[in-house]
This record gives structure tokens, C-alpha cells and sequence, in this order.
């Protein structure tokens, strides 16, 4: 294999450790509250992984690809080991249960190889162009952004639920149920749409780099792997992070379940339309504390494990954005 596919494979192996953390969030709620088995809620997440990145442009790939900028000759290189270093951290978070942002580790690693290689001037420090997030900046601010938008979706819609259900009786549970499946397979359409373009911008702007297409329009090979990828990631090690944000930080109702995936989907087709990249760990996370605090009931929320979350956040970019540098070497040589 050449540096190229060796490359592609550690984008496609982002996107399965990306399906290890931000993935599970989509039904990490819903298979808390006993809304859906296991087996059908990952289902449910596999068509949203799949389709997002299909149906939703590629706004979010375009600024990815567009943080390093460095000759093309060196681009695989740098963007190898950039992936080397998020791949790294998602799978030492991962094992230890802690629901740290993809995103984060993917910047943070583009940023270190790139500076690494050549200095600062390789990295598109953003923040914006026009309205639109660009580069390093817009992608940290979006990531800054979206926490806050999430605990705030959250804590509104569980006090509008609040009152909608006030003197409702059991018959409501079945409705609120398949609301709960509807918010999720949102939640996850827009996972997809917005984390799977990650990786999918950057399999795209080292083919661009090598002559193996003409834009930074991804072949749809790419879009499929990558959903596939986050898919499978979610099957087969997404638990931890299922128990972490659906029963660890704040024991939900299903009231609690819908009103947190309502407001992340809302976050996160919003983000994903204006081309920001999030994280749907720090979304969802932060809708959950926020439908706690919907319920006054601050007390009840776990704030050592919220306190766990934002030091594994606050970490990430930093210790990737070494990863990424250290990755660099081997990569030069390989490439």
C-alpha cells in the first residue's frame, strides 16, 4: 500500500472511532430511557450515518479540507498524521469512557501536523469568511458555540414540555415514545451530515492533492465508507458512551430523552447547513445537563462526571495537536 491508501484507511478509521463516541450520542438517550433495544436504535443510527453525508451537500468537508495549507506534495503526509494522532486519542477516551469530542481531536491534530511540517503558515487560522466558519478559528468557534446552543435547546424544550404535559396522563407515553425515535433519527441524520463529512474532506483534499480528482467534491465511494464506518464503530464499541450521557450524567425520563434530542438535532442541522463543524458529543452532553436543569433539579445532575466531560474536552486539542506533530516523522518517510 502507498502513503495515499494508507492515508484514506486512517480517515475511514476516524470515522469508526468517531462512531465509538459522537455516534452513540444519537441513541445513547433513547436506548437509556428503554425507549428502543439496543439492536434497533443502532439501526436507526446506521441510516442516519449513511444517509447524512449523501443528502446533505458538503459544506462542513469543504472547511475541513480547508485548515492545512501546505504544498500538495506534502498533504497525505500531514494529514496522515494528523489522523494518526485523533485516532489515537478517540481510542484512549474511548476506553476509558469518556465522551470526548472527535472534532476536537481532528483539529487538533490537523493543526499540529501542519505546524510541524511548516510552521504556522501551513494552518487556515480562520475565523470567518463572510458569515461562514473558516479554518482553525471558525471550527473552535463553532465548537465553543455549540455546547452552549445545546444546553439551551435542551433546558427550553424540557420546560415547554414541562408544561405541555403537566395534567397529561399515561396515554401520552406512546406519542412520547415515538417522538423519541423521530428526535434520534434526526440526531443521527445530522451526525452524519456533519461528523461524516470530516473524514470525508479530507479523503477528498488528499485526492485533490494527488491528481485523482479535479474538486473537493468527495467521490460517493467516500461518503459510503465513511457512514459505513461510523456505523459499525457505533455497533461494536459505542456502550460506554451510550452509559456515560444517557445514565451517568443525569437519570432520565423519557420527557427528559426528547427534549435533549430535540434540541441537539435542532443544534445540529443548523450547524451542519452554515458548514460549521460540531460535536455531537458536546451537543448532546450538554442537552442532557440542560433538560436536567429544565427539570430544577440542578442537584441531581452528576457534576463530577460533567467535570470528567469538560477536562476531557478542554485536553483534547492540545494533547492531539502533539500527537499530529509527533505523526508527521513516520509519515514523511512513508510518503
Amino acid at each position: 500500500m502507498n502513503g495515499l491508501d494508507v492515508a484514506i484507511a486512517m480517515a475511514i478509521a476516524y470515522a469508526f472511532t468517531n462512531g465509538l463516541h459522537d455516534a452513540a450520542n444519537s441513541i445513547a438517550t433513547l436506548v437509556a430511557t428503554r425507549a428502543a433495544r439496543p439492536g434497533p436504535a443502532v439501526v436507526l443510527a446506521a441510516a442516519g450515518n449513511i444517509l447524512g453525508p449523501l443528502l446533505f451537500g458538503a459544506a462542513v468537508a469543504d472547511v475541513v479540507a480547508g485548515i492545512v495549507q501546505v504544498p500538495a506534495a506534502e498533504t497525505v503526509g500531514v494529514i496522515g498524521a494528523a489522523l494518526t494522532g485523533a485516532v489515537t486519542w478517540n481510542l484512549v477516551t474511548w476506553k476509558l469512557g469518556l465522551p470526548s469530542s472527535s472534532g476536537h481531536a481532528l483539529v487538533g491534530g490537523l493543526a499540529g501536523a501542519a505546524i510541524a511540517a511548516y510552521g504556522v503558515d501551513a494552518v487556515n487560522w480562520g475565523p470567518l469568511d463572510g458569515f461562514k466558519p473558516s479554518g482553525v478559528g471558525g471550527v473552535l468557534l463553532a465548537l465553543a458555540i455549540a455546547p452552549v446552543a445545546g444546553f439551551l435547546a435542551g433546558w427550553l424544550l424540557e420546560r415547554l414540555l414541562r408544561r405541555v404535559f403537566a395534567r397529561a396522563s399515561d396515554t401520552v407515553r406512546g406519542p412520547v415514545r415515538a417522538a423519541q425515535w423521530v428526535a434520534s433519527g434526526v440526531v443521527a441524520f445530522g451526525h452524519g451530515a456533519n461528523d461524516g463529512q470530516k473524514a470525508i474532506g479530507l479523503i477528498a483534499a488528499m485526492l485533490l492533492a494527488t491528481g485523482k480528482i479535479t474538486s473537493l467534491a468527495a467521490p460517493t465511494w467516500a461518503a459510503l465508507a465513511c457512514g459505513v464506518a461510523l456505523t459499525v464503530g457505533t455497533a461494536l464499541g459505542g456502550w460506554p458512551i451510550v452509559r456515560t450521557v444517557g445514565q451517568r450524567l443525569f437519570r432520565l425520563r423519557p420527557a427528559d430523552s426528547l427534549a435533549s434530542q430535540g434540541g441537539s438535532a435542532v443544534v445540529l442541522l443548523v450547524s451542519t447547513a452554515v458548514g460549521a463543524p460540531v460535536s455531537t458529543t458536546q451537543i448532546v452532553a450538554s442537552s442532557v445537563v440542560g433538560a436536567g436543569s429544565g427539570r430544577r433539579r440542578m442537584h441531581h445532575i452528576h457534576w463530577p462526571v460533567v467535570r470528567e466531560i469538560l477536562v476531557a474536552w478542554l485536553v483534547t486539542l492540545p494533547v492531539c495537536a502533539v500527537l499530529g506533530a509527533v505523526a508527521v516523522v513516520p509519515w514523511r518517510w512513508w510518503t
